[in-house]
């Protein structure tokens, strides 16, 4: 039986999260990169990534995906589990690769990038293995780490990425308000919980009737707090101050170089959106045991940063008797 490597499964009617100019903003500006640093050919293969140049957010089911970029074709390669929704989420073409041999993955990729080209990738994600089997099916001139410049790149937001991120502030906003309302004495967390994610679905739905969920959540945590800093204990804080908003979430698609820490050197710039998160974590037995977390989002301006969040903050409006 003659069964194939890779082949192309195209229906449906795309429907993408950004519009096209958007994507070949993207893709233009990635394609100067490559030129300025030699790069023929991307092979890109973080989650963020792909779904940055493409707008296809894949669920890896312990299989390998990625986005081509050539300075004339943008291809994303998928596996058949998921038929034809990577064409129809994502700008572009689309190759599925088949389970019958194993590596058609790579050989799907060969078929659009040939062989002995310098290509780019992600140091940062692209594992050993992978690494050893790219450099055995696409015999690369040479390999150039892409990941910094295309995380540079993320981490400038677009107008319709900061519409779309306003937009999600707004929907956790409804979040914050259904938790505040749903916590009762002896209530569980779990269950308070489930109001508050139940209430952001309906709001994105409502929003977004096109979305196809992919992970909703609600963190709900109590505890016995204070104030913290007039009994000397931010020295417990207990991570960074604030960090990026990713293409997906923050912690999909977060940028490493956009953190708010002290072992980064992090300058902003108009068009990045970042959180502010002040966050403690008290030990037990110690007095104001627990966490205490306050969350802003801001899009950075020319002449300051614009706080997209609404909900409330601090103990006037969360102090629930």
């Amino acid at each position: 039986m003659d069964r194939p490597q890779h082949y192309r499964f195209h229906q449906g009617t795309k429907t993408l999260p950004f519009s096209d100019s958007e994507y070949e903003a993207r893709l233009t500006r990635l394609r100067a990169d490559m030129a300025a640093a030699g790069v023929q050919v991307c092979v890109l293969t973080s989650m963020h990534n792909v779904a940055y140049y493409s707008g296809f957010l894949y669920c890896a089911f312990g299989r390998p995906y990625a986005v081509v970029v050539t300075p004339t074709e943008n291809v994303t390669f998928s596996a058949g589990i998921d038929a034809a929704q990577p064409w129809r989420r994502g700008y572009g073409d689309n190759i599925t690769y088949t389970d019958w041999e194993r590596n058609n993955y790579w050989r799907a990729i060969l078929s659009v990038t040939g062989a002995g080209k310098v290509i780019g990738c992600e140091g940062d994600h692209l594992t050993l293995t992978q690494k050893t089997l790219m450099d055995a099916f696409l015999s690369p001139k040479s390999t150039v780490d892409i990941a910094p410049t295309t995380m540079i790149q993320r981490m400038h937001k677009s107008a319709a990425e900061i519409e779309l991120i306003r937009a999600g502030a707004q929907v956790a906003d409804v979040g914050g308000y259904a938790v505040k309302d749903a916590i009762k004495a002896g209530t569980r967390e779990i269950d308070v919980a489930m109001v508050g994610r139940d209430a952001i679905e309906l709001e994105i739905a409502k929003r977004y009737p096109d979305a196809e969920y992919r992970d909703t959540w609600i963190w709900f945590q109590s505890g016995i707090n204070m104030f913290f800093e007039e009994r000397d204990l931010l020295q417990y804080r207990s991570f960074g101050y604030g960090h990026s908003f990713g293409v997906l979430s923050h912690y999909y698609g977060r940028e490493a170089g956009l953190e708010l820490r002290e072992d980064i050197d992090t300058v902003l710039e108009p068009g990045m959106v970042i959180s502010m998160e002040p966050m403690l974590t008290i030990p037990e037995g110690q007095a104001g045991a627990g966490g205490y977390r306050e969350h802003d989002i801001l899009v950075i301006t020319e002449d300051g940063g614009d706080n997209i969040t609404g909900y409330p903050y601090g103990p006037e409006f969360n102090v629930i008797g």
